[in-house]
């Protein structure tokens, strides 16, 4: 039985790929290069793969059914591997500045209607969220905004900020993750830190 189940929240296809809404989905495709864990089975209207994180099974989560039923398919993977496994869902944050990293466990959806998806579908929210900032530009309408493109230098920053939190989620899974809110809920990255050490 698996120990951790990660989602990434985003929009299947094409037309949505590395646009502000898809960072979650970015995160596990960094986290499933990171460990070896490919997405090739389908379920639960998703796409997953299982493998190995420091001896603790894990099942990686990209569900194709489109953000605002994210629900729909995590509940299938949480009533199949029952209570017993932690769910970390990835996700960008509309409201936190472009590349800022920050975990959480519980609380509200914040506007995000994949998030808020996903706890209308459980019946409950003290789930652990990595999410990532995508700025907001109040010229353009949030709808359009979420599903545009990151501009090149922005992207520069998001490829960092993707490779940390998928650093995070690992920290989450091996040292817990009060240690990992400790280590990347402050403005240096982790990549920072490892430099230090």
């Amino acid at each position: 039985m698996p120990n951790w189940l990660i989602v990434g929240l985003g929009n299947p296809g094409s037309r949505y790929a590395s646009t502000r809404h898809n960072i979650g989905f970015m995160i596990v495709e960094a986290f499933s290069a990171r460990f070896c864990i490919t997405l090739t089975k389908k379920s639960f209207q998703s796409r997953y793969g299982r493998g190995s994180v420091s001896g603790r099974e894990v099942v990686l989560v990209k569900p194709l059914t489109y953000m605002n039923n994210s629900g729909e398919a995590v509940r299938g993977f949480m009533r199949n591997f029952g209570s017993d496994i932690r769910l970390v869902v990835l996700h960008d944050d509309l409201d936190s500045p472009l590349g800022r990293l920050r975990i959480r466990v519980g609380g509200g959806a914040g506007g995000h209607r994949g998030v808020a998806s996903v706890i209308d579908h459980l019946g409950y929210n003290d789930f652990i969220r990595v999410k990532v900032g995508i700025g907001r530009d109040s010229r353009i309408p949030v709808e359009k905004y979420v599903l545009s493109r990151f501009g090149k230098d922005e992207y520069k920053i998001i490829e960092e900020s993707v490779f940390n939190a998928a650093e995070a989620v690992e920290l989450i899974i091996t040292d817990g993750v009060q240690a990992a809110m400790n280590m990347c809920n402050r403005s240096q990255s982790l990549v920072d830190r490892k430099q230090k050490k």
